[in-house]
């Protein structure tokens, strides 16, 4: 994931599930996909947290300051191909 929506929540009468469910509805409003992946710090992670919430994999990533979710569209090989395929496009017309 390349590009992607960040989040704030902060809230700490919230769980976690909650919080990504939130973020992922804002996002499936905002950009009309559902995000499929949502990086968080890997201290919001404990033992017992879930791989996925709200139908979006959770990934640890420490880049990603505690209390934000970091939500996108993984790459696929599939959709992947198909990004690289409008680019060639876009620079076969010199458009951007």
């Amino acid at each position: 994931m390349d590009i992607g929506m960040l989040w704030y929540d902060d809230d700490a009468k919230r769980q976690l599930d909650e919080k990504v469910a939130r973020a992922a509805e804002y996002y499936r409003a905002k950009y009309g996909v559902a995000p499929t992946e949502c990086y968080v710090h890997p201290g919001m992670l404990g033992d017992s947290q879930p791989a996925v919430a709200a139908g979006v994999r959770l990934r640890p990533n420490r880049t990603v300051i505690k209390n934000h979710f970091w939500l996108g569209v993984g790459e696929t090989p599939n959709n992947g191909a198909q990004a690289a395929s409008v680019e060639r496009g876009r620079a076969r017309r010199g458009t951007s």
